[in-house]
């Protein structure tokens, strides 16, 4: 008898702890499923704008476009409107160049390229002379300050074109990274197939709105880099000032971020990070000269962290960039001071009689003074490098002494 109860009591004791796990687990899942829902439901209604950067999607935020921005923002709103970032993007029959070249060709070996406008459809055209690729172009990438490619549709995909135009030449040539000699087929000389992945990173940085949940959605993109590309969905913010609720702004301004977030994530995240180039076989080549966050976070002796480093030290988003080398002095001069003589009457000076001669006050400065020149500073430390096969030559922000003979440092 006494054995069976020891039984029964043992039993209980299992089932117990059975029972006991089981509540346990029970509580376990419970808690972690009110922990996501209120994660869920906290990510869905109120959105961390402080995480914000350029490609990056805010789930559920609304754009409002820039016609709205302007209500408020009406001078910075018109002139980014005519920088090249608001125009890195156009329909065709927005390209002022398809509109001054009804008709440009090119021709490689026994491929003949054309791009001309029928009616009012631009068409980019190859031919072998036997066969013909004859497809309509759906998009200009680039206002042609320099150059610009075009994209267009074959087969159900989307496809960048072989040739480009460039403005230094006025005409066609091969697209950068793109010649083939010779190319195997028309439809390889046509055109590189950019698949889901690169089509998403070429209208995300070209682009605002361009991609939901991940996908690439063109109907609904904006073409050119606008004010939300860079600030956020903005229809949040609109909603939050009309209700004067200034304490919630529901916008993202860069101008917060430390100097190197800036530069490297923010304007990195479409002119290439330190961080990106990196993973390039060859570091990009020379072709990273374009690549202006990686070239400035390798300027030697410059500290990233330094606010005079980042990128909008010496680029505004909202203005055009000048090509004027002078406009740049005081970016330079603010912390290497020019070799100055005593009858600099800018500087004060210190009091003088007929026996001591004045003498110029050191000016405080956190880089050496430079023994050369005064002014057109990145002309010297800043030197123009050509790419080759871009007709352009583009300024290296690499800062540096640059002697003649130097290899090009990558």
């Amino acid at each position: 008898m006494r054995a069976n109860w020891r039984f029964r009591l043992a039993g209980f004791v299992v089932l117990r702890r059975i029972v006991l796990v089981a509540l346990l687990t029970a509580a376990v899942v419970i808690a972690l499923s009110l922990s996501s829902t209120r994660a869920q439901s906290e990510k869905t209604s109120v959105t961390d704008f402080a995480q914000f950067k350029p490609r990056k999607e805010l789930p559920g935020e609304q754009f409002a476009g820039r016609a709205v921005c302007a209500r408020c923002h009406s001078e910075k709103t018109h002139s980014q409107a005519h920088t090249s970032m608001a125009r890195a993007l156009f329909l065709p029959s927005q390209s002022a160049t398809l509109k001054s070249h009804p008709r440009m060709t090119y021709k490689s070996g026994i491929y003949s390229y054309e791009i001309v406008t029928e009616g009012t459809q631009p068409i980019y055209r190859v031919t072998d002379g036997k066969e013909t690729l004859s497809e309509p172009i759906l998009y200009a990438f680039g206002n042609a300050r320099i150059a610009q490619t075009y994209i267009f549709r074959h087969n159900g995909r989307l496809q960048e074109g072989r040739v480009s135009y460039y403005k230094a030449i006025d005409a066609l040539d091969w697209t950068i990274g793109d010649a083939l000699n010779p190319p195997p087929s028309v439809q390889e000389a046509a055109g590189r197939d950019i698949d889901s992945a690169e089509a998403r990173n070429c209208f995300s940085c070209h682009g605002t709105a361009s991609t939901f949940d991940d996908q690439l959605q063109l109907d609904s993109m904006v073409p050119g880099v606008s004010c939300e590309a860079c600030h956020g969905p903005a229809a949040a913010h609109v909603a939050a000032m009309n209700a004067g609720d200034t304490a919630n702004s529901h916008i993202f301004n860069p101008m917060r971020l430390p100097p190197e977030k800036l530069s490297q994530e923010f304007c990195g995240a479409c002119h290439r990070s330190a961080d990106t180039v990196a993973m390039m076989p060859n570091l990009g080549g020379i072709g990273n000269v374009r690549f202006q966050p990686y070239r400035l976070f390798n300027s030697r002796g410059h500290d990233p962290n330094n606010p005079h480093f980042a990128c909008t030290a010496c680029h505004d988003p909202h203005i055009e960039l000048t090509s004027d080398a002078s406009s740049y002095d005081a970016n330079c001069t603010g912390c290497h001071a020019s070799a100055r003589s005593n009858t600099d009457s800018a500087l004060p000076q210190k009091p003088s009689s007929a026996n001591t001669p004045s003498k110029p006050v050191t000016v405080p400065s956190e880089g050496k003074p430079c023994p050369v020149a005064a002014d057109r500073c990145v002309s010297c430390h800043m030197p123009k490098v050509e790419l080759p096969g871009a007709h352009y030559k583009f300024t290296d922000h690499r800062i540096r002494i640059v002697r003649p003979g130097d290899p090009y440092p990558f």
